[in-house]
């Protein structure tokens, strides 16, 4: 059983080494451990770093694309590599690579296709009261459209099986944590998680500037999830609202006419107007949602076959890595 670490980069020749040399040599139950490099742009020495610290296998990026894309860049990369599990983690060091045999685990015995490292953000010191509500806030929404229960959806330190690796449609530039969460929960995966402690902070994170963009950009992708996945809860929910609203006026209406208070007063005329135009609207977001689902089916087919040519392409290089041996 093969094990790829990726580990994405821009500009991480000072804390590179330090991720590298915790890395274990050994683990029960895996064969061989590859580390795939994904160098998203770096200006710096951090390919030569890399190679001279005994990394073999790099995905270069000319110019930085963000870690999403170098995500999906580096699942193919592994998959390519033979990859059984795959792990990914930070170049800055933040998460303990000494968890990998721990992270891993699940996966190596088949109780499951995906683990996630929980850093208990309640308890990193460097996180701002406001950035740990607004993890926890997150959290529970992607929950809610995941049908999940992790308790830390932006942690980067995940394991991954060959099989939920070939499943993957990433699409998203920004919160690859969040969509392959969203991802894994609507498709049923097994989802486990372990608990670590984040080692301490070597810099800023490049993600974001503040915590505002990445509510927003998490705010995108959650929405992204929904229109995706669940396309009912939202166009209907839309929907209910503008029927609920735009009912009013006629409900108002009806009451006057019944109680015979000047029905006919030209002042009733703009409430009616104003509510048929949101009955309008409420019968556009519901029949976009039914158009929004049928476009969920088919890409639930379209999905179906390129995890089939994806698990045809992999199988076979497996197959051939075999024979070879």
């Amino acid at each position: 059983m093969k094990l790829v670490i990726m580990i994405p980069c821009l500009n991480e020749e000072t804390t590179l080494p330090l991720t590298l040399s915790t890395i274990p040599k050994k683990i029960k139950g895996i064969d061989s451990i590859e580390v795939l490099i994904i160098n998203d742009g770096s200006t710096d020495k951090t390919v030569a770093v890399a190679k001279k610290l005994g990394v073999k296998h790099f995905i270069n990026h000319a110019k930085n694309r963000g870690l999403a894309l170098s995500l999906r860049d580096g699942i193919t990369g592994a998959l390519e590599l033979g990859a059984d599990v795959l792990v990914l983690t930070d170049g800055d060091n933040q998460y303990p690579q000494e968890k990998i045999p721990e992270l891993i685990a699940p996966v190596v015995e088949g109780r499951a296709d995906i683990v996630i490292a929980d850093r208990q953000v309640h308890t990193i010191e460097h996180f701002s009261p406001m950035k740990k509500f607004l993890q926890k806030f997150g959290t529970r929404v992607l929950n809610t459209a995941a049908g999940t229960s992790v308790p830390d959806s932006t942690s980067g330190f995940r394991a991954y099986s060959k099989e939920a690796a070939i499943k993957f449609n990433l699409v998203g530039r920004f919160n690859f944590a969040m969509e392959t969460t969203i991802q894994a929960g609507n498709k049923r995966m097994g989802i486990e998680v372990i608990k670590i402690k984040t080692n301490p902070k070597t810099r800023e994170s490049r993600l974001f500037k503040n915590s505002w963009e990445h509510v927003r950009k998490s705010a995108v992708a959650l929405l992204n999830g929904y229109t995706m996945y669940k396309p009912y809860v939202v166009f209907l929910s839309v929907g209910t609202f503008f029927l609920v609203v735009g009912a009013i006026p006629f409900i108002h209406y009806v009451y006057i006419f019944i109680t015979n208070r000047d029905p006919y007063g030209a002042h009733h005329l703009q409430s009616l107007i104003i509510g048929t135009v949101l009955l309008n609207i409420s019968f556009l977001c519901y029949a976009l949602g039914v158009i929004a689902n049928l476009i969920r089916i088919n890409r639930s087919l379209i999905e179906d076959v390129l995890e089939e040519q994806r698990r045809t392409r992999y199988g076979m290089l497996v197959e051939k890595k075999i024979r070879s041996k």
